[in-house]
């Protein structure tokens, strides 16, 4: 065998040894679940328990799942929060490099206060125009609204 043959042949070796591991990843960590809106996908990781448990006891059960408050409500932009978080969270829990309580990134709290205005257009209106001016955030006072804390 010709040496561009022994080239060709392990770079499919290492590609589909990639695949392989990729793909049993995949499936082991039920990466299929993340895809959904199934809040329950959002507690395959133990320190998201207590956030799952908070969420399931809240007043937002009923109207809202994770996505709603943690993802926009643009299909691209939620796909690619899901998709960065997925890729930041599965690093941090195979490294162990996580803060335990799990809190919340600048970037996701943006997303959450961005899903806090949409849903309640008419109260933060109402408040943004309060006589010190400019705009409140939502989720400095209402932190424990979606999940006790």
């Amino acid at each position: 065998m010709r040496a561009g043959s022994w080239v060709m042949l392990g770079a499919a070796a290492a590609v589909g040894l990639a695949a392989g591991l990729g793909g049993f990843t995949f499936l082991y960590a039920r990466g299929g679940s993340y895809l959904t809106d199934d809040p329950a996908a959002c507690a395959n990781c133990h320190v998201m328990k207590d956030q799952f448990d908070g969420w399931a006891k809240s007043t937002h059960r009923s109207v809202a799942v994770c996505n709603s408050c943690h993802t926009p409500p643009n299909v691209f932009r939620k796909y690619l929060v899901k998709g960065l978080n997925g890729w930041h969270h599965s690093r941090a829990f195979t490294l162990g490099d996580f803060h335990e309580p799990i809190a919340i990134k600048a970037a996701n709290l943006a997303v959450t206060e961005e899903a806090c205005r949409h849903c309640h257009h008419d109260v933060v209106q109402a408040i943004d125009t309060h006589p010190g001016g400019g705009a409140l955030s939502c989720v400095s006072c209402h932190r424990d609204v979606g999940h006790l804390h």
